[in-house]
């Protein structure tokens, strides 16, 4: 599961899709709808944050809103719930950490996303995270 921290602006059609899935995973979990996944380390944030389902409610709309610009057809009813009116922060160090690790994937997968990308040096989050300075979190497998 990658719950990419990365505006979903800079994700391929493979990349936007997954992330769309994996949301939806990730919200089974923080409503106890499914036996696996619950200890997964991407799910820390959202578990600490102090609303989880508003959060990944949050998340997936934001992913949502770029399928739409993509011209994508999500299935809005399945964010049902408020939204976040709070930001989770996110360090630097995994911004950076995340848009290396999709560049990488992209080289292969997308190499005309990749061209698009190679040049971006200050990657934007997910519009439900803050930037904050700091190295890679803790939760990540490096």
């Amino acid at each position: 599961m990658r719950l990419w921290s990365l505006n979903p602006k800079y994700l391929d059609r493979a990349g936007l899709l997954a992330v769309w899935r994996e949301g939806l995973l990730a919200k089974k979990v923080l409503q106890n709808k499914t036996k696996g996944y619950k200890k997964h380390p991407q799910l820390i944030r959202f578990k600490e944050s102090p609303k989880p389902l508003v959060a990944i409610n949050s998340f997936l709309k934001n992913i949502y809103d770029e399928a739409e610009t993509r011209g994508y057809k999500f299935s809005k009813v399945k964010i049902k719930g408020p939204l976040a009116n709070f930001k989770i922060p996110v360090a630097s160090g995994q911004l950076k950490y995340e848009f290396e690790h999709l560049l990488k994937k992209l080289t292969k997968r997308a190499p005309i996303k990749y061209q698009e990308l190679i040049n971006v040096k200050n990657p934007s989050a997910n519009l439900l995270f803050k930037k904050v300075k700091g190295k890679v979190e803790k939760w990540e497998k490096v």
